[in-house]
């Protein structure tokens, strides 16, 4: 795949970025295009490998070598083919997953991987910039009417595979827009939501009806949808926060990251939106809690707001340069990674525990107070105790919790219609995508619990042609 010689001949180059001090002066994506000479080697670092560990590494099965030998031999729309294959949406995959197959690339035996995120955006943009990806409806309809609940990538996966299968598919959001998580928990600067708009308007053109501004459970019943759909996909996402109870938790101040995030983007959304004072950054002390992607996408935000300074806690150690000897190839590597957002400042404290949040006399949070901790000697893996004399507090006038999800809301809907959850309140289905109730499906985190954005157009896709058997009585 690609040239032979390749990966010894070059080198892996990242995607470039916008300068620093440029960047954080505006939302634009942070990422500049690679030069076509540079994707051509990029591609060209793909080696006959024999067994593509990349396509385990990938929850979509993305046909990795084909396309990256494609865009080596100049032949882009034969490229664009073999992505489109297997993904509905790799502009956004492109910009958004952290790439698990880069991870089990063999090349990444002894040397740096394919860049195979890279190549895959460059694929993508060029299809659009070439005018290949135009809108595909249905060659006949079957008639059969399917609803979706939640328009994040599982329930737009799921609206794509449906109706180029020929079935009536109507999405239903309760935000006053489309595209859940994409819209509203990402970053302008990570996906710029004209993007997003671009690939909702091709599914409009090719059938798919989207209805915002509906919460279904509350505005609209659930046995209307029983009652006037063939199938019913839930696809709400997973997004009960998980909280931090510690003494002064409810003082002014302390926000979740979600509701941080979604503030912001309201705002990119809407410029003229006046920014609620108590979810902007600028100016203060911020104290983000949780070192996961989401808490980087909070130091993005708030080194764009302003803020005098940003320090990041996470609980765990800092993790090694290079794999460890328990995490061998092709798992995923666990390693220090920088992203976009760190390269931009601020601090960041590995092994740190938060005891409590100090107010105010007006209540507002003023500081946190934490602690070092350190392994345990001879004890379990995973074990750590706070360092003696180690406590001390952490200046903050806002903080955010960026811990995480535990699953799907308690919603209106889900007790509406009386689906069986499982242990750790995820939406428990069989293994055609089916809940306990007759005609009602489940996709993407409701049932998975807060994941990749890989992982839920891979249920989308999967419950899709579930859905469509079922429909059409195909075995």
């Amino acid at each position: 795949m690609g040239k032979p010689t390749g990966f010894i001949e070059f080198i892996r180059v990242s995607q470039p970025t916008r300068p620093v001090a440029e960047r954080v002066g505006d939302y634009r994506h942070v990422y500049a295009p690679h030069a076509p000479a540079e994707l051509t080697r990029q591609a060209a670092r793909c080696m006959d490998c024999g067994i593509p560990f990349c396509h385990q590494g990938c929850p979509l099965g993305n046909l990795i070598p084909d396309w990256n030998d494609l865009v080596y031999r100049d032949q882009w729309r034969a490229a664009l083919d073999r992505l489109h294959a297997t993904n509905n949406f790799p502009e956004f995959t492109g910009m958004l997953c952290p790439a698990p197959c880069e991870g089990a690339c063999v090349l990444g035996l002894n040397a740096d991987p394919v860049s195979i995120k890279s190549v895959e955006l460059a694929i993508v943009d060029r299809g659009f910039a070439e005018g290949w990806i135009v809108p595909e409806p249905p060659v006949r309809r079957t008639w059969k009417r399917v609803a979706i609940v939640g328009s994040g990538p599982a329930g737009l996966a799921a609206a794509a595979q449906l109706n180029r299968a020929g079935h009536t598919v109507t999405v239903f959001e309760k935000a006053d827009r489309i595209g859940g998580l994409l819209r509203y928990g990402i970053p302008e600067f990570k996906l710029e939501k004209r993007l997003l708009d671009r690939r909702l308007a091709l599914l409009e053109e090719e059938g798919v009806v989207f209805r915002a501004g509906v919460n279904v459970g509350v505005d609209l019943p659930v046995t209307d949808l029983q009652h006037h759909y063939d199938a019913v996909l839930l696809a709400g996402g997973a997004e009960q926060p998980r909280d931090l109870p510690l003494p002064g938790r409810h003082a002014t101040g302390i926000v979740q990251a979600m509701t941080y995030l979604t503030a912001q983007n309201e705002r990119c959304e809407s410029p003229d939106l006046a920014a609620e004072p108590s979810l902007s950054a600028a100016g203060r002390h911020v104290v983000i809690i949780g070192g996961g992607d989401t808490g980087a996408d909070c130091v993005g935000t708030a080194h764009r707001q302003g803020a005098a300074s940003v320090t990041q806690l996470e609980r765990m150690p800092m993790p090694p340069a290079s794999r460890a000897a328990d995490n061998p190839w092709p798992l995923w590597p666990h390693v220090f990674r920088t992203s976009t957002a760190h390269e931009e400042g601020g601090t960041r404290t590995y092994a740190i525990d938060t005891t409590a949040f100090l107010t105010d006399d007006a209540g507002h949070v003023r500081a946190l107070r934490a602690q070092q901790l350190e392994s345990v000697p001879g004890g379990q893996p995973g074990a750590f105790a706070a360092r003696p004399d180690s406590a001390h507090d952490i200046p903050a006038d806002l903080v955010i919790l960026a811990l995480g999800f535990s699953g799907p809301t308690g919603s209106a809907l889900v007790d509406a219609l009386g689906v069986t959850r499982t242990a750790t309140g995820t939406i428990a289905r069989d293994d055609e995508w089916r809940t306990s109730m007759p005609g009602i499906y489940v996709a993407g985190d409701m049932q998975r619990g807060a994941s990749l954005i890989v992982w839920a157009i891979d249920d989308g896709r999967r419950a899709a042609a579930a859905i469509d058997r079922d429909l059409m009585r195909r075995v």
